[in-house]
């Protein structure tokens, strides 16, 4: 049988790990644990009292032998780590994990990851961090304040993804979908990052194999993004190109569907590579490819500068239907007598 050990405040959450092994159930109460976690077995279960009842922070700095964040340096120190040999199947629940100079949470080639009901503030590189894994759920969890993503799915193909009921800010994407596919991202609002959504297909030096297909984004809540990202060195988003006031980006995708979104009053507050609330465009020039067979359905995109939408992309190779815009890019496609074209005021 799996064993179930309950963990006080000043008592050690490693080595409760460690001597339960795979299977447990570890059970932290109310109050503050100094220090970092590696899940390092399967079936494992980490819950709390719940988010600000339980919370994680900085210790003396983690262990020699647990795995660093992907492109991190070896001083960059992540919450809660989730790797090794074979492992799946991991829940964890009910906590916040605050102020560590990696991610919140970093799950690398996991087979079963699920993040539920944690609040990830404050963390230095990104909030909740899911790569190479499969089996992924981020719901009910609130993300904000780091440089990168609040909440990520990097190269993930086959990631079975489910992101839903977040609440993303303070970052330079609330929810990024970087080269995984297979994700459903339903229900989140994200407010006050320099992007709420970022779905990029981009090939990088030595990476995994990229692209981003067969998702679903529907019913999200994405408002008041207007960060600067890209704009410092070192500062918000510092890898990618300037980012500022967007909802939503669908960037070299495949065959993703938007469908039901509420993408309003998103306003840059310094330059931007992108130039509406709601936007479409190619990577092929980053070594990924045209934006191919989306459709976009039933959204309302409305009260963003300097556009609502900017469709980038072979408007026959899209499915557009019953969406609600001000001002876009191509304009006639607010021009018509009709509908037909899939976008009316």
């Amino acid at each position: 049988m799996s064993q179930v050990k309950t963990v006080r405040p000043g008592e050690s959450i490693q080595r409760a790990l460690d001597e339960a092994g795979p299977g447990a159930s570890i059970v932290l109460t109310e109050g503050t644990y100094t220090e970092s976690v590696w899940i390092r077995h399967g079936g494992v279960s980490l819950t709390g009292a719940g988010p600000g009842r339980t919370v994680l922070t900085p210790g003396d700095g983690a262990a020699a032998d647990v795995p660093r964040l992907h492109d991190a340096s070896e001083g960059v120190v992540s919450g809660i780590t989730v790797h090794g040999d074979a492992v799946a199947n991991v829940r964890i629940e009910a906590l916040t994990v605050t102020g560590f100079s990696g991610a919140g949470i970093y799950a690398h080639s996991v087979a079963g990851v699920s993040v539920r009901d944690v609040e990830a503030r404050g963390n230095a590189v990104w909030g909740v961090y899911l790569r190479e894994s499969s089996g992924c759920e981020v719901s009910g969890c609130r993300a904000s304040g780091s440089q990168y993503g609040g909440v990520a799915l990097s190269f993930c193909p086959d990631s079975d993804g489910l992101i839903a009921g977040n609440e993303t800010s303070a970052n330079a994407f609330g929810v990024f979908v970087d080269n995984s596919s297979g994700a459903r991202v339903v229900r989140n609002a994200c407010h006050g990052n320099a992007i709420g959504m970022l779905l990029l297909n981009q090939v990088y030096e030595g990476e995994p194999a990229g692209g981003v297909r067969d998702c679903l984004v529907a019913g999200n809540d994405l408002h008041g993004n207007g960060l600067a990202a890209g704009a410092e060195p070192d500062g918000l988003g510092a890898a990618g190109p300037p980012i500022s006031g967007v909802g939503l980006a669908l960037i070299g995708t495949h065959r993703v569907a938007v469908v039901d979104n509420h993408i309003h009053d998103n306003h840059p507050s310094g330059e931007s590579v992108m130039g509406a609330g709601f936007v479409i465009g190619s990577s092929k020039d980053w070594g990924g490819d045209d934006a191919l067979d989306n459709h976009v359905l039933w959204n309302r995109i409305t009260g963003n500068t300097p556009l609502d939408f900017q469709l980038g992309a072979d408007l026959t190779r899209q499915t557009c239907a019953g969406n609600v815009a001000g001002k876009g890019d191509p304009a006639e496609l607010l021009d018509r007598d009709d509908a037909s074209g899939g976008w009316r005021r």
